[in-house]
C-alpha cells in the first residue's frame, strides 16, 4: 500500500477523534490524536471500548485529515475496535503518512496486515486465553513485523502470563520487535507481573494503562 494513492473520497465510519497523551505502547506520554474506527470482530472478556462496536459517523478520509489537523499534533494514532475491519482504514493510515504524520495503528492481530503502509508502526496485539479470543490470533502476521512494530500481550492472570511467556521463547519474539506485558485492570496486580517479569528475567517491557491512571474511563482521554 506504501507506493499506492490513497483514495480521499473513500469513507470510513468513525466513532471519535480526539486529542491527548498516548497511554500505551513506546510512545507512552506523547500528545497523540487519536482516530477511533467503529467495529470489531472480536469479543475480548476485557475490552474497555466496546462503545466502538457500533454507531459512529461517516467519514471520508479527507474529512478525517481535516479533523486531525485541528489539533497541530504530528503524532496520530489509529485505533477501534479493530481499524482494520474496515477496508478504508489501509487508505487512512496512507493518507496519514504522506500528510508528514507520525503514525501508529492499534490492532487485535486477527486480521492481515500486510497491506498496512510499512511507514506504519503497527502495536499487534496477540491474545491470551483470558481474552476468550485466543482461537483468533493470525500467526502469519509475525512474518511481516519488523523492528519498528510492537507486540503486546495484555494479561489476566497467571495462567495467561504462562501462556504469553511460552510464545514469546518458543517464537523468540523479542528478536522481531519491542514486546510488551500488560495486565488488565482490576483483574492482574500490576505489581505481582512486574515481579514474575523480572524473576523469570523476560526481555520484555511492562506497561500500565497511563491514560487510566490519569482519567480512569472517561471517554475521549
Amino acid at each position: 500500500m506504501a507506493g499506492g494513492i490513497a483514495d480521499a473520497e473513500a469513507v470510513l465510519r468513525i466513532s471519535e477523534v480526539f486529542h491527548s497523551l498516548q497511554g500505551e505502547s513506546t510512545r507512552v506520554g506523547l500528545p497523540t490524536v487519536f482516530v477511533r474506527l467503529t467495529g470489531c470482530p472480536l469479543r475480548c472478556s476485557w475490552c474497555d471500548t466496546d462503545y466502538a462496536f457500533s454507531g459512529g459517523s461517516a467519514m471520508s478520509v479527507s474529512e478525517v485529515l481535516g479533523q486531525v489537523a485541528q489539533y497541530d499534533c504530528k503524532v496520530v494514532c489509529v485505533t477501534g475496535g479493530e481499524p482494520l475491519a474496515q477496508k478504508a482504514c489501509a487508505g487512512l493510515l496512507q493518507a496519514l503518512c504522506a500528510a508528514g504524520y507520525s503514525v501508529s495503528l492499534e490492532t487485535s492481530g486477527a486480521l492481515d496486515l500486510s497491506a498496512v503502509d510499512r511507514r506504519v508502526a503497527r502495536i499487534m496485539d496477540l491474545k491470551a486465553p483470558g481474552s476468550g479470543e485466543v482461537e483468533k490470533n493470525r500467526w502469519r502476521n509475525l512474518d511481516v513485523l519488523g523492528s519498528r512494530d510492537e507486540i503486546k500481550f495484555v494479561l489476566a492472570s497467571e495462567s495467561d502470563y504462562q501462556w504469553a511467556k511460552d510464545v514469546l521463547r518458543e517464537r523468540r519474539l523479542d528478536a522481531v520487535c519491542t514486546v510488551l506485558f500488560a495486565p488488565v485492570q482490576g483483574q492482574l496486580d500490576p505489581a505481582q507481573l512486574a515481579g514474575w517479569i523480572l524473576r523469570d528475567r523476560l526481555p520484555v517491557r511492562f506497561q500500565l494503562q497511563l491514560h487510566k491512571i490519569l482519567w480512569g474511563a472517561e471517554r475521549g482521554r
